[in-house]
């Protein structure tokens, strides 16, 4: 096996745990799929219970090491800025690592790699730029102010999908704020972080700011959301594993940030551009293979507009090129997971059961390139009532629910009728009409005129079970970092010291 792993021996990798690759205590493996071709391409560490305590260790030495604790602000902004000048150096190395690790296409995974050398380059600016406040109190002779510091040991465990691009939502402010850092990659999709690590190295960033531990979320994942050394959980992924997470994390009163799954509504008013909106929508559900949390799964066509919509989003489905990854033609590439080709597949089945019309796909493709990899063509179903597990569980697969709707307020219930509340998509030419989309839709993001389009600089977070906290932009700053007040009384005077001094 010819292996693009730059520290890997024999396809085999271990924890990276204060500034050095170490082996795992327990000896235990998992392996790896690249899913295009349905192979092992590398093991990884099961890291137990003594890993854990050995990397949460490495942390809070290092947040109390001067090297990282008393260097100043614009300093640290330096090192993080160096980070994001070697991601830019080694991107194009990663991306085809992560490809060959999830499946996802080299053209997104290289437009990937290129945002995050500004993700770091952005945080490192604002390292020095996180101010408290002066207050004003009613009372004389007293000072009082606020400041932000470090919260201290972060656990952030990262999702299978889009590994270092999730990684550095959460890690750049972590750094910014002066934080140290554990990482459980998802065992799926561990090779591009621990390959990262040796970029934290090389950034001059100290030993034991950065440490990865790799293996199963019931075993290294569980012990580390479980530890009582970490101060904050950072989770991206599906619901039911946030809420054990959240449970866990709660046995040391440890907060969460959590971005979780979602069921987006993506909707087309009929004074829209057809053709802008079908392409859209396609975006919104088969680009990444719809293994995104915010894919626009649930698709909302006014009914003067739905049957010309409808054609043109199944003629574009079946133009969809199926394929290799890394080929840069391809346009949809496999799922990432065996698991999750079952999950897809027993959606699509059950949603026949339940009565839902097959417009096109919901098969396994068996053209050139595909038939041992873990392909599913892409899907559009109609004839799709609320009432169905097609429109109410989150898939995260190409599989496209499409309903009708009449007039707007009629289209708001049908929007907000979800658990989740993540993201949400309107085309429409009327403004009043979007901003009261933008108002009345229960979603942490909106998107008028576009869909699944981010940015480092604008805060990103769901509604009810979709999660809650923010990523990005200065709420993700101070996600990870706490607030202090400080209170000086510089009168000189001695008051009675059996009553509180309020006001």
């Amino acid at each position: 096996m010819k292996t693009i792993l730059h520290h890997a021996e024999a396809g085999q990798y271990g924890l990276f745990i204060d500034g050095d690759y170490v082996p795992g205590s327990a000896r235990q493996y998992v392996d790896s799929i690249n899913p295009a071709r349905n192979t092992t391409w590398y093991t990884i560490t099961d890291a137990g219970h003594a890993d854990v305590d050995q990397a949460v260790a490495a942390a809070a030495r290092a947040l109390r090491n001067p090297a990282w604790r008393s260097l100043t602000q614009t300093a640290r902004g330096g090192l993080i800025r160096r980070l994001g000048d070697l991601l830019a150096v080694h991107g194009e190395r990663l991306a085809e690592i992560e490809t060959r690790d999830n499946g996802k296409l080299i053209r997104e995974m290289r437009a990937q790699m290129a945002s995050l050398p500004d993700t770091y380059y952005y945080h490192a600016g604002m390292a020095d730029k996180l101010t408290g406040e002066t207050i004003p109190v009613n009372k004389t002779d007293t000072f009082n102010f606020t400041l932000r510091e470090p919260i201290g040991v972060v656990a952030i465990i990262v999702p299978w999908n889009s590994p270092l691009y999730l990684l550095s939502s959460v890690l750049a402010p972590c750094l910014a704020v002066g934080n140290t850092v554990v990482v459980k990659p998802a065992e799926n999709t561990t090779a591009s972080t621990l390959e990262f690590a040796a970029l934290v190295r090389e950034s001059g960033i100290p030993d034991g700011v950065f440490n990865v531990v790799t293996g199963l979320g019931e075993t290294a994942g569980e012990a580390l959301v479980r530890h009582p050394g970490i101060s904050k959980v950072a989770f991206t992924g599906g619901t039911e594993t946030g809420r054990k997470i959240a449970r866990n994390a709660a046995e040391n009163l440890v907060p969460c940030t959590l971005e979780l799954g979602g069921k987006s509504p993506h909707v087309v008013f009929d004074d829209s551009d057809p053709e802008r909106a079908a392409s859209g929508i396609v975006s919104g559900i088969f680009a990444a293979g719809g293994q995104t949390c915010i894919a626009g799964s649930r698709c909302f066509l006014q009914e003067a507009i739905y049957d010309t919509v409808l054609d043109l989003l199944v003629q574009k489905a079946r133009a969809v090129v199926v394929g290799d990854p890394m080929d840069p033609q391809t346009q949809l590439g496999p799922l990432a997971l065996h698991s999750q080709l079952d999950k897809v597949k027993d959606h699509i089945r059950t949603a026949r059961q339940d009565g839902a019309t097959l417009v096109t796909g919901g098969r396994q493709p068996v053209g050139e390139g595909c038939a041992e990899g873990l392909y599913i063509e892409p899907t559009v179903f109609t004839e799709v009532t609320r009432d169905m597990r097609l429109a109410r569980e989150e898939i995260f697969g190409p599989v496209l629910a499409v309903m009708p709707f009449s007039d707007e307020a009629e289209l708001i219930r049908k929007a907000n009728d979800t658990v989740y509340g993540l993201a949400a998509g309107i085309w429409t030419r009327d403004i009043d009409r979007a901003l009261r989309f933008a108002r009345d839709v229960d979603a942490g993001t909106i998107w008028i005129n576009t869909y699944r389009n981010a940015s480092f600089l604008s805060p990103f977070g769901g509604f009810k079970q979709s999660g809650y906290g923010k990523h990005n932009g200065m709420e993700g700053i101070r996600e990870y970092s706490r607030l202090k007040n400080v209170l000086v009384d510089y009168s000189g005077q001695t008051p009675d010291p059996f009553v509180m001094k309020l006001g």
